[in-house]
């Protein structure tokens, strides 16, 4: 396929060419609206979208839908949960040609379970994409990577972030949507608040599988999580702050599988190490936006109102460094976490890698927090029994307008927009 004019480099293109080197497919699995067509295409030399509409191709779905498979590799098939029964054709079609590279799948809900639909596995290789990353959309300086982190290397130091609190809060209530990078901040929330009304009224409602929902509650629980981003709060707590509307727990449990299934929420587990200390370990998950631009949207909430509710930019501005780090931490096989125990002992963040090698961040708004998170990361580090558990490979705060610098106690600091992968 011809190549796409502006298209931005997003950090997963380098696992997609690295997968469809050795795996029969990918599936790009991710919010809807967050690139994964322009992303897929990048990649592919023939293509079909299944939510076309076109009568052609509804005519060849009902007729034998595996007549869409026919195309040059690799095959982009976009939104294939709308015919999940392609799954299964797709996995034999790869099992049949015996070679890699074969099918790019885009997928933005996760269909309802089927016991008859084969996992994939050793066939397709998923791939999650998400809402681009300050380093994606040509915000940040790229000078501190996370992969250099790891392999010990100090970043460069550099006293000026080159932004400030309130252009990093502009930032975040714009959002990473790809299709949005040129607009201004008011024409993006003000396009993320129809995205959430389309989320409520025709999303969930096409979730195959799902009972039909209650566009006032959904609305009105959307509300309340974003105002728990960040934090370890229960399905009760979520229930019994949603304003104006009667909601159970257990609706809001059958809520949240919805949105999860359309990738908007995800949650960051708990980590649990080996401690010195005999407190217990707390196991609830934070929860998150996919965005945290979705947060703002959906409360109406703009950058002078987050300037005047340093909480709630805190915890947004958080959901935001979990967002990039996941992002700039799967090439690197990582995962993210976020650790407390019950004496109050924190960190934000954990990455750990699939060899076992992890870090901690801690993540602050203003750079005056520096001293308070390192203190903060010190206890936590000081705690973790290194005879058990490997000692952290390095620690980290991370700002919105602080400098770049290692720390006299060895950690580093840094801005959100000075990371890459």
């Amino acid at each position: 396929m011809a190549a796409q004019k502006n298209y931005l480099p997003r950090v997963a293109d380098r696992m997609v060419e690295e997968s469809l080197g050795y795996s029969g497919g990918v599936l790009l699995e991710g919010v809807r609206a967050c690139g994964k067509t322009m992303t897929g295409r990048r990649h592919a030399s023939s293509e079909v979208a299944l939510d076309s509409g076109l009568p052609q191709l509804r005519a060849a779905l009902d007729v034998d839908p595996s007549l869409v498979l026919a195309g040059e590799a690799p095959r982009l098939i976009d939104e294939w949960q709308v015919e999940p029964s392609l799954w299964n054709l797709v996995r034999r079609e790869i099992d049949s040609r015996r070679a890699p590279g074969q099918f790019i799948l885009t997928g933005s809900a996760v269909p309802a379970e089927d016991a008859a639909r084969h996992s994939g596995a050793h066939r397709l290789s998923r791939i999650r994409l998400r809402p681009m990353t300050l380093f994606e959309r040509g915000l940040g300086d790229g000078s501190v990577s996370l992969a250099g982190l790891f392999d010990g290397h100090d970043p460069k130091p550099t006293l000026d972030s080159g932004t400030s609190v309130r252009e990093a809060l502009d930032a975040l209530v714009h959002g990473g949507w790809p299709g949005d990078r040129n607009l201004t901040v008011r024409q993006a929330q003000r396009h993320l608040r129809d995205y959430v009304d389309d989320i409520i009224n025709i999303d969930v409602g096409r979730l195959d599988g799902e009972p039909r929902r209650d566009p006032l509650r959904m609305r009105a629980f959307i509300r309340s999580l974003a105002r728990h981003v960040s934090t370890e709060a229960s399905f009760a707590t979520i229930a019994k702050d949603v304003s104006g509307q009667s909601l159970s727990a257990e609706t809001a449990v059958a809520y949240m599988n919805a949105l999860k299934r359309l990738f908007i929420v995800e949650e960051q587990p708990a980590w649990a190490p080996h401690l010195r200390s005999r407190y217990a370990v707390r196991t609830s998950p934070k929860l998150h936006f996919v965005d945290p631009a979705l947060a703002a949207a959906a409360t109406a909430t703009s950058s002078a109102r987050l300037m005047e509710d340093l909480g709630t930019a805190g915890q947004w501005f958080e959901s935001q460094a979990v967002q990039h780090l996941r992002v700039f931490a799967e090439p690197l096989g990582g995962r993210v976490f976020h650790f407390r125990d019950k004496s109050g002992r924190e960190a934000d963040i954990v990455v750990e890698l699939d060899d076992g090698r992890w870090a901690a961040f801690e993540v602050k708004l203003g750079q005056r927090q520096i001293p308070a998170a390192q203190t903060s990361l010190a206890a936590f580090v000081d705690d973790v029994d290194t005879k058990r558990t490997p000692p952290a490979e390095f620690t980290a705060v991370v700002t919105a307008d602080g400098p770049t610098m290692t720390l006299p106690d060895g950690s580093v600091t840094f801005p959100l927009r000075a990371l890459r992968p």
